[in-house]
């Protein structure tokens, strides 16, 4: 039996094998169009972005693209960007059923993350390891229905202007947050919306409150995976801070590709932790 792990590129993984794919979504303005894979320069688009005035857009991939993706495996296991913000999940179903169609004696198994980034990424790693451990492909997804009930995701953002032009926030917000210098908290809902926790002004204060949240979350220790745009020094004061805080506790830092970094903007971070 073969298997197979598929992302849409939101889960800022990189790179490809015959057991990992990640199919891209793509940023799009009226000049450029930009693809979030190996070969996106997303220093380049993010310096493109700040300077350009008109609309701009994000793609999600096409039933082709995943059914390209998913190869000749006998299972497939599928995660897609939270189905609230992007139309991923929809296609990757439709594209499941066509496979499972033309292959009866595969299955697909399709996860909504509800979430992106580094809560993605947990979930893949959960799946690599029970893959690896021999686990059968049924019960690696019965473990990760339940595992992804203690998985979650705090935003910390220094802009907000690209999610309010594409309708996730109300401009009218993003306008005043950005005239007010404010960093925004928030976290992916257990509905898979984006929901604000919390307003401050300065870098120390933002990671101060991203703890305090992990804490009111119930985080205990455990993973953390944090993805920056273009901060890495405060990644890594963050990670500094959760690891003096738990002892034990398991963190990495990542970059965000093209959508996260789209969304993100210069400055923003992202982490998925888990909860036990």
């Amino acid at each position: 039996m073969t298997y197979k792990i598929v992302t849409d590129s939101s889960a800022n993984l990189r790179g490809s094998s015959a057991h990992f794919a990640s199919v891209p979504l793509k940023i799009i303005t009226s000049e450029r169009e930009f693809v979030d894979d190996d070969a996106l320069n997303t220093v380049e688009m993010i310096s493109y972005l700040e300077t350009y005035k008109g609309k701009s857009s994000t793609a999600c991939p096409c039933v082709a693209d995943w059914l390209t993706a998913f190869g000749e495996a006998d299972s497939v296991f599928c995660f897609t960007i939270t189905s609230t913000l992007s139309g991923s999940y929809n296609a990757a179903r439709l594209a499941k059923e066509d496979y499972e169609a033309a292959h009866p004696e595969r299955r697909v198994y399709l996860v909504d993350t509800l979430s992106t980034g580094g809560e993605m990424k947990l979930l893949i790693e959960r799946t690599e390891q029970l893959l690896a451990e021999g686990t059968a492909p049924a019960a690696v997804y019965e473990d990760l229905c339940e595992y992804q009930k203690k998985t979650h995701l705090i935003f910390a953002l220094q802009s907000l202007n690209n999610l309010a032009n594409n309708g996730r926030v109300n401009p009218l917000i993003a306008k005043i947050s950005g005239a007010l210098g404010m960093r925004i908290i928030g976290r992916a809902s257990d509905h898979g919306d984006l929901e604000t926790l919390s307003k401050c002004r300065g870098e120390k204060k933002a990671l101060e409150k991203i703890v305090h949240h992990m804490r009111e979350m119930n985080f205990n220790g455990g993973a953390v995976r944090i993805d920056h745009c273009l901060n890495f020094p405060a990644a890594t004061q963050l990670k500094e801070l959760i690891e003096a805080s738990y002892s034990g506790t398991q963190v990495t830092i990542g970059e965000t590709g093209g959508l996260c970094s789209f969304y993100a903007e210069n400055g923003g971070m992202m982490l998925g932790f888990e909860t036990f």
